[in-house]
């Protein structure tokens, strides 16, 4: 599984990964993994069939099925290692250090 930060990647990356299983870590500590719906340019982000980890903690949320999640509260996406282009993830990085190298 990999953990990213939202902040540095591009919206595209992750609309690759539409349909597949995510977990999304909150900035409150409540950690919630489904099926990744879509996600927008803020990295709203909109989850199906969802599970949250600590299910005894959070019993509130054991009933929700879909959930959609605001971009300025996620910590972090983990996303698991197979449906990750680690080309596209490393392209995306040079172009992002290049960019930021020619503002400097």
């Amino acid at each position: 599984m990999v953990a990213l930060a939202l902040v540095h990647f591009p919206t595209s990356f992750f609309k690759t990964l539409v349909d597949h299983e995510v977990t999304v870590e909150l900035k409150n500590d409540i950690s919630i993994k489904g099926t990744l719906k879509s996600v927008d340019q803020f990295l709203n982000i909109k989850l199906d069939d969802i599970q949250v980890l600590e299910e005894v903690k959070y019993p509130h949320l054991s009933s929700t099925k879909n959930v959609f999640i605001r971009g300025s509260v996620v910590r972090y996406v983990h996303l698991p290692g197979a449906a990750v282009d680690t080309n596209l993830l490393e392209d995306a990085t040079r172009r992002e250090a290049a960019q930021q190298a020619s503002k400097a």
